[in-house]
């Protein structure tokens, strides 16, 4: 069985997903905050350092030659700025970027639309681009490399292609699964950047930067249990430092110290390692009721009360990243570190999962 994560969320595990506090996908009241908070220029930008560095040549580069710039692939998971950077290309470049998705362009006629009304220098941004239809995926082949598409007009034998010049463009497209490009795709792209989780002394450089946005008085120590516990992600540090500002306005004097992070995320359910209400509950199941596995994983996702599909897209990648959880070919397995985070003792060598005696056990 291939473990990777090449399968898009299914509807139950996306629901469970966008209801959680340490949730990677961005709902309304996310996107509306994103939008006062993000960064205007690379210089602003917090983290991904390597990328920010390349990526200021690849843009300074066209300003020189006073062309656009190459298309650029951001790959990476959720939270982690793609769009941001989207938005910085065309601040940089001084053009106006125009925002759209994979899931939106079902069509070619979709894609040809968007095309032929792109100005010059324009900026596409195409979130989750892996999902874009396969006829409109085709076209954008031809738009890409020769900023030329052809319109079918008619059906059948008399169907005729009509040329349409497009205007040179940059498309700026982001995946949080790049394996799902097809190499023709791929290759397109004159510049290709992946999105690392972030390390807990950039996350307190983005929370200080949000809590002076939002006007939140936060020490440093204070920004730092936050940090520790935003899963590298800048959207969940974002996220946390609201609820953390709502709990010290109603029950502190509204100054975020390293207590009250601490107090008011154990509220929510966050612990210090970033796991929530779910995480624990698929561990404690993995420990308590199976000594820690192997356990496969539909009866791993009864014995906490979830779909199959919620387990494995939500909360494993997580557990699995941060060394707790392994996916081995005879099911689930809890590492050591699982154990000593839950203050479990681990079971004897030779128990099997119900306690007894393995058979060849001494």
């Amino acid at each position: 069985m291939n473990w990777d994560d090449t399968a898009p969320p299914t509807d139950d595990a996306a629901a469970a997903a966008d209801g959680r506090l340490v949730g990677a996908s961005a709902d309304g009241e996310d996107q509306a905050v994103e939008a006062a908070l993000r960064p205007k220029s690379l210089d602003e930008f917090v983290g991904q350092e390597r990328v920010r560095e390349q990526l200021d040549l690849v843009l300074k580069a066209a300003l020189a030659r006073g062309a656009t710039a190459d298309h650029v692939l951001l790959s990476g998971a959720p939270g982690l700025g793609k769009t941001t950077l989207s938005m910085i290309i065309a601040a940089e470049m001084g053009a106006p970027i125009r925002i759209t998705s994979g899931p939106a362009i079902q069509h070619a006629g979709d894609l040809a639309a968007i095309l032929s009304s792109l100005q010059e220098g324009e900026v596409l941004f195409l979130d989750e681009i892996h999902r874009m239809s396969r006829p409109a995926e085709e076209m954008l082949y031809m738009a890409m490399e020769d900023f030329r598409v052809d319109v079918i007009v008619g059906k059948g034998p008399g169907a005729t292609a009509i040329p349409l010049e497009l205007p040179p463009f940059t498309l700026v497209g982001a995946t949080t699964r790049a394996g799902l490009l097809p190499p023709p795709l791929r290759d397109r792209f004159g510049f290709t950047a992946h999105m690392e989780f972030y390390v807990p002394a950039e996350l307190e450089r983005v929370i200080h930067r949000s809590a002076q946005l939002l006007d939140v008085a936060i020490d440093g120590d204070g920004a730092a249990e936050i940090a520790g516990r935003s899963r590298g992600t800048p959207r969940i540090a974002n996220r946390l430092l609201r609820r953390v500002r709502d709990y010290a306005q109603v029950k502190a004097d509204g100054r975020i110290t390293r207590e009250i992070a601490a107090a008011a995320l154990g509220v929510y359910e966050v612990d210090g390692r970033g796991l929530d209400r779910l995480d624990r509950a698929v561990l404690q199941a993995l420990l308590k009721l199976f000594a820690g596995g192997p356990v496969g994983l539909s009866t791993l996702a009864v014995a906490v009360g979830e779909e199959r599909e919620t387990v494995e897209e939500v909360a494993e990648p997580f557990l699995v990243r941060e060394g707790l959880l392994a996916r081995t070919p005879r099911g689930r397995v809890a590492t050591p570190a699982a154990w000593a985070h839950l203050g479990l003792v681990p079971p004897q060598q030779g128990l099997g999962a119900s306690g007894q005696q393995g058979l060849f056990g001494t």
